[in-house]
């Protein structure tokens, strides 16, 4: 599958400031794939490290971390020679040896000349433990998502779309109504089946969408098996518990993250190191409550988030929502279909590189989102249908005089007292 990463893959081998490269991203997103590829295409050969499964080399770290001793053993090991700039070295799940993390920091200091390149699924976890020094400034660091749904267009084979919903958005001109309607079936059609690499090529092998669940299922089964091995069994519990109440407390008339929905008397001390995990694990994203101010980061508030899911076909998996009625281009009025939908924007938004926050005043009224572009705040109302009647974006724009607004929906592209309207399927070109 063609991966936007690659481009960033192949500046950092061209940048002559070029340090170790770290890839951290959740479980089965990718990572191996991409750079085993990135490695193929190239350079002339590729050492591949798994330290998860190949404890004899791993043990040989325990040894010495210098550059050059790694090189030598590296050499010896795999019976192929390591020639700079011709070479990638790939260190996968290098969480699980933290004397190879802390190695990073030699290769840039004493040998440079070699390209490198780390991976790990619960790479965020081994860092917070640090039981060996973290790198520092010393690496470079590059996040891994799910497909995005830009990506999902390229990968079904309908890249040629990708053209036309940038132009419509650039210049805030009508999609033609066919080419519109069948951008929002694909859209429904990601919904459901997500990004996760081996999902979307099930779908591809197979050409049903229910053929995927199983697959999904075995992620979501992995994502436990990690939090009961990589913790220990009174935090894994808790992890569990966080994890399993997401569509819960998405499904509330107050999105806001609430302790006592995992359970009767939870606080953030006793869950709080349980949300750090599932941060750190790449699994979920937060969102965090912010006043309008520059820069967001500084007036976030830390006791006010959301949790999504990083991919939303495991979230629709996992909240058990009726696949069918997803695809349906009006969706039965039963169907929570607000945070499936905030799902989506929320990762499409963190794929394309925001921080991203949301907003509420006094309790009576929020808006989705809120991104910083250069010195703008900009407000994001996302909506699931064509039907775009909301007070909080315009409460917001009134309080704050803002010049410049998003609504997401599934209303044609258009910009009218400076709201931009952007639908649903073009969320990746903002």
């Amino acid at each position: 599958m063609k991966r936007e990463i690659l481009n960033d893959l192949i500046k950092w081998k061209e940048s002559k400031n070029r340090k170790p490269l770290i890839i951290h991203g959740a479980r089965q997103v990718g990572k191996t794939y991409i750079v085993k590829q990135f490695g193929k295409e190239n350079y002339d050969n590729l050492i591949y490290v798994n330290f998860e499964t190949n404890q004899e080399f791993s043990n040989q770290i325990s040894d010495s971390i210098d550059a050059k001793y790694i090189i030598n053993k590296l050499e010896l090991f795999y019976g192929e020679k390591i020639v700079p700039e011709k070479t990638l070295i790939f260190f996968d799940e290098i969480q699980a040896n933290e004397r190879a993390l802390t190695a990073l920091k030699y290769f840039y200091e004493d040998a440079p000349q070699y390209h490198i390149i780390a991976a790990g699924s619960l790479l965020g976890i081994a860092i917070n433990r640090q039981n060996y020094s973290f790198p520092v400034g010393k690496v470079q660091m590059l996040n891994m998502y799910p497909l995005s749904f830009k990506e999902f267009l390229i990968a079904i084979g309908r890249e040629n779309l990708i053209k036309e919903i940038q132009m419509h958005f650039e210049n805030n001109s009508r999609m033609d109504k066919d080419i519109h309607e069948l951008c929002l079936k694909l859209y429904r059609t990601y919904l459901v089946i997500g990004g996760m690499p081996e999902v979307v090529q099930t779908y591809l092998n197979e050409e049903k969408i229910i053929a995927t669940i199983d697959i999904q299922s075995e992620i979501l089964q992995s994502y436990e098996r990690d939090m009961t091995k990589y913790a220990d069994s009174s935090l894994s519990n808790k992890i569990i518990a966080a994890f399993d109440s997401i569509p819960m407390q998405l499904a509330k008339d107050n999105p806001k993250f609430q302790y006592k929905v995992i359970s009767k008397g939870g606080t953030s001390s006793i869950f709080g190191e349980a949300i750090n995990w599932l941060k750190n694990s790449g699994i979920v994203n937060q969102v965090n409550k912010a006043t309008a101010e520059m820069p967001l980061e500084m007036h976030k508030d830390l006791t006010s988030f959301k949790l999504y899911m990083s991919d939303v076909g495991l979230f629709v998996n996992k909240a058990r929502y009726p696949l069918y009625q997803i695809d349906l281009s009006q969706q039965p009025t039963m169907i929570s279909m607000d945070p499936l939908t905030e799902h989506y924007v929320a990762n499409e938004l963190r794929k394309n590189g925001y921080e991203i926050y949301y907003w509420e005043s006094d309790g009576k009224a929020e808006l989705d989102f809120m991104i910083q572009k250069d010195i703008d705040i900009v407000p994001i109302e996302v909506k699931t249908s064509i039907h775009t009647k909301s007070r909080s974006l315009d409460l917001y724009m009134k309080k704050y005089n803002t010049k410049y607004a998003i609504r997401i929906s599934e209303k044609n592209f258009g910009f009218e007292n400076n709201i931009k309207s952007v639908p649903l399927y073009a969320v990746f070109c903002i």
